[in-house]
Formats: structure tokens, sequence, C-alpha cells
């Protein structure tokens, strides 16, 4: 960082003591507290920007005033950050909310000090440039050039699965080899359903789905999240070959591959958590050759292919939560994994999903990213969600050459759906708060030279899309995609209600007319 390198001894000091502070469990001594107080009056003639920059730096990027209104700063963002500094808001207390059996290991965490580390003058000054700088109103997105056609390559059916009139889709996932869609609800079930949308099976889980595998030969490989709320109990499992991998950090995903060219399968897990979690891999599922790659929560999904083109599969990492980027953990060998950080965002802007693909055919894999993850303290509508492409220029140095705005993007994926041969995108979008609810999904077909013409259909104003897929499901020659709708609140739904929505189907297929 820059302003290291202009940093007295004392503040180099300082900058490891909140190394520690936050990454190691928060070590609280009186030795610690001490220099800490004689080093805090040597940092009170820097001005509130200048003192933003260096401690919101600390654990993630630096978040400029005007990704957020003064309201949400003032009354949800500013606080919470506070209280992670060990500054005292009257009345507040930082537990609330957080689950009772949670509760003592989010303290042991030292996530809110007990002393602050930061003076109240300080604190004062960096709120002061916060609420100065930052705009009344959240900016608004760009819609200069985004008129949206009606999606006519696509047939819409709405699927309602055994007439559950309350969607809570936690997990969709089509099986090519056998032609079946299994779908995953917060119930703790899982349904099975054939190419006619009927359901064929029922599958009852510890607890709800939210990704599976269909390895070749076998039956699939099932994760399962633990408490789909945020929370801190290692409740999640894979379930395979009528044994399982048990204790896992509130998991949202998983892959696998030959990672140490043993010619055995091994698990990479994003173990997302909420205050706690990791990113890590069991050689050959054992969990007692577990390898940790990242010890901090909001892993959310790992690629593996060999980027650097050495023989050696590496993992392409997005981290969600308050550490946002993409990390790409190249392959040593030998069980050794080095990471570099190629893209980095603020916390506030949500990251959700990363899918590899090389728009531009020069054989170097590209970065597919939505960022739009709204369930946090800073609810509101922000112009930067959306879907964005990074372009690798050959040397896994991404630049970002492609972005559409859609408030609360979830996900996307890129194929190539009109059968022209470049990559189109489906996207969707979970926490849409617009007023027009049928662009929850937009299809954005690839008009070329990274131009992209975007397409809704009304049908989708029925849902909220948390889950989404892609396959040849009637099998005529096209790909056809699959929406799943997740209401976490009644609140939610009636919020679509009061938007003029009247039916909710857990389900929304959209079959590709293309051959027809």
């Amino acid at each position: 960082m820059a302003f290291l390198k202009t940093a007295n001894f004392a503040f180099i000091i300082f900058i490891l003591i909140l190394i520690n502070l936050f990454f190691f469990n928060n070590r609280k001594t009186t030795e610690i507290y001490s220099l800490q107080n004689r080093i805090y009056t040597q940092d009170t003639v820097r001005s509130g920007k200048e003192l933003a920059q260096i401690y919101c730096k600390i654990c993630h990027q630096f978040p400029e005033p005007e990704l957020l209104d003064k309201g949400t700063w003032a009354n949800h963002v500013l606080p919470n950050m506070g209280m992670r500094m060990g500054i005292k808001i009257p009345g507040v207390d930082p537990f609330a909310g957080t689950p009772k059996e949670d509760l003592d290991l989010v303290k042991s965490l030292g996530i809110y000090p007990d002393e602050p580390i930061i003076t109240e003058e300080q604190w004062a000054k960096i709120t002061d440039y916060y609420l100065n700088e930052a705009p009344n109103k959240p900016l608004k997105q760009n819609l200069e050039s985004k008129k949206i056609d009606y999606l006519s390559l696509f047939q819409t059916k709405k699927v309602f699965i055994n007439n559950k009139g309350f969607p809570r889709t936690s997990m969709l996932k089509f099986d090519e080899s056998k032609n079946l869609l299994y779908v995953g609800d917060a119930s703790n079930l899982i349904y099975v359903l054939d190419n006619t949308m009927s359901v064929k099976k029922t599958w009852k889980m510890p607890s709800p789905a939210v990704d599976i595998d269909f390895p070749a030969n076998n039956s699939p490989r099932i994760l399962t999240i633990g408490k789909f709320s945020p929370s801190d109990q290692k409740l999640g499992s894979l379930l395979y070959n009528s044994t399982s991998l048990k204790n896992l950090p509130r998991p949202v995903s998983f892959t696998t591959a030959d990672l140490n060219a043993d010619h055995k399968e091994d698990v990479v897990i994003c173990g997302f958590g909420h205050n706690t979690g990791k990113l890590f891999w069991y050689d050959n599922f054992n969990p007692e050759k577990e390898h940790v790659l990242k010890n901090v929560p909001g892993a959310r999904k790992v690629e593996i292919t060999d980027l650097n083109h050495d023989g050696k599969p590496d993992l392409v990492v997005l981290m969600a939560q308050a550490f946002e980027q993409v990390s790409v953990f190249y392959n040593l060998g030998n069980n050794m994994f080095e990471e570099k950080v190629v893209l980095k965002f603020p916390p506030v802007y949500g990251v959700s999903y990363l899918e590899l693909a090389d728009f531009n055919n020069d054989g170097h894999q590209d970065i597919l990213l939505t960022n739009g993850d709204n369930w946090d303290y800073s609810i509101i509508r922000k112009n930067y969600h959306g879907v964005r492409i990074y372009i690798n220029d050959g040397h896994d140095n991404f630049e970002n050459t492609f972005f559409y705005p859609l408030y609360g993007a979830s996900k996307a994926l890129a194929r190539d759906f009109d059968n022209d041969g470049d990559l189109d995108i489906a996207a969707s979008a979970f926490y849409n708060d617009h007023d027009k609810p049928e662009q929850s999904f937009i299809y954005l077909s690839n008009e070329g030279n990274m131009g992209f013409k975007a397409h809704a259909t009304p049908e989708a104003a029925s849902g909220k899309w948390l889950t989404m897929d892609a396959a040849d499901y009637d099998n005529d020659g096209d790909i056809d995609i699959f929406l799943g709708s997740y209401f976490h609140t009644f609140g939610e739904y009636f919020k679509q209600v009061s938007k003029g929505v009247s039916d909710f189907p857990q389900l929304l297929v959209l079959t590709n007319n293309l051959e027809e």
C-alpha cells in the first residue's frame, strides 16, 4: 500500500497491531492498548479523508462516499463501522440479531472490540467526511443505452411444484446425462423433475441443498448449507456415496478436480460462513487431509482451469462479504498454491457470481461477473450493480470492457443461445428492487465487438430469481434456461404483490425457439 511507504515507524507498528486485531481473533492485552494509545496521539492532524483512507483500507478496499447516500451512511453503515473500531454507539447493541447459538462464538472473535482502536475525535472526522461528501440520494443508473426489447427467442412457462404458493428455491441444476432437473427447496427437500417438468422423485435433506454435481456412473453429490440465514454454525454437509463430509462452515458451492496429480479426485468447498468461514479443499475427499486456501468468510464460487497453461489446474475464486475480490490461486505443485488478487472491489459492491468464458476468442479465459448482493447494511438501489465482463490480456490481468446496469444482479451465464458462434448472456437479479419487476431477468444477445442488446419478458416479474441454470432439456439442439424463485420473508412476497404480481411459481422455464 502506498501510504505505508511514507509512514513513520510508529504508524507501521500500528498497522501491524490492527492486522493482529482483525485477523487473529483480536488477542487484546494491556500492552497492546497502551501502545495504541501512544500512537493515537501522533495521528491527530490528519483530515477525515486521510483517516478514512487509512483505517477503512485495513480490512477492505476503500469505499468512496458516493457509493451510498447520506442517510444510509449515517443510519446503517457508519454506526456498524464505528462499533467495529470499538466506538460505543448509545442505545445500540452490536450483537442484536445474532442467533443465540452463535453469540458466544461471535463475541470471541473480537469483531466489536471492548476498547477503541481509534479516538472519538478521529472517528468524528471520518463520519463528517462521509456525510459531507455523500450524495443526498442514491445515484441513479445510466439508462441512456438501456433500450430493452421483447424476448422473442424464448417461450416462457411457469412451473408450480406441489401447488406451493411461497417459492423458496435454493438450488437449480440440470443433469444432461439423465435429462432430469434437480430443484432444491429451503424446506430441506429436493424435487427431481423430468423434461416435462413433472415431479418424479422427492428427497429429504438434512438442510437446504445449494449445489449438486453428477459424477459419471454414480449418484449425485449434494451440498447442503446448514442454515440459509446468516450463521456461524458448522452445519453444512456434502453428501455422496451413502456417506458425507460434515461440519462445513455454511458452504454455498463446491467443485472437483485432481489438484495434485495423484489420479484421485479432490474437492474444493466454498465455506461462505458469516463472521467466520474459509475456502478449503480435501485431498481425495478426505477430511483428515484438509488444505485451507483462505481462512476468511465470503468464499462464493470457484472455477478450476489451467489459467497459466503450465499443465496444472489453477483456481479462480470469487470472494464476497467485506473481502470482495477475485483471486487466482496458481497451482505450484505438492499441494501448494500462490494467490494473486486480480480484481478488487469496495465492500458495498455485493459481488454475487463468477464464470469463466472466452468472449473474444483469443484462447484466454475472461471473467463474467455479477455484483448485486443487497442483503447487508445498505439495502438501497446502487447504480454500480450489474453484469460485467473482464477481458484477460493473456497475462491474467483483467480489464472491465462491458457493464450492463442491473439492480440486484445475482447470476449470469455465458452461452451461445442463438447459435451464431459468439457468447450471449442470461442474467438474473434476485435483489431487484426496480419499478419494473419484469427486468429481474435480462437476456443480452451478443451483437459483436463487445456490444449486447437487452431483452426482457413480462413473465419474469413473477419471481425473485436466486438460482438459474441453462441446458438443452428438450433435446432440440438449442440451449434453454431455468430460473428458480426464492422468497426469504413474507415482506418480500407482499412487496411483489404491491407491484401487481399475482402468481408465484417455483420455476420459470424459458424454452429456446431457435430451431422452430
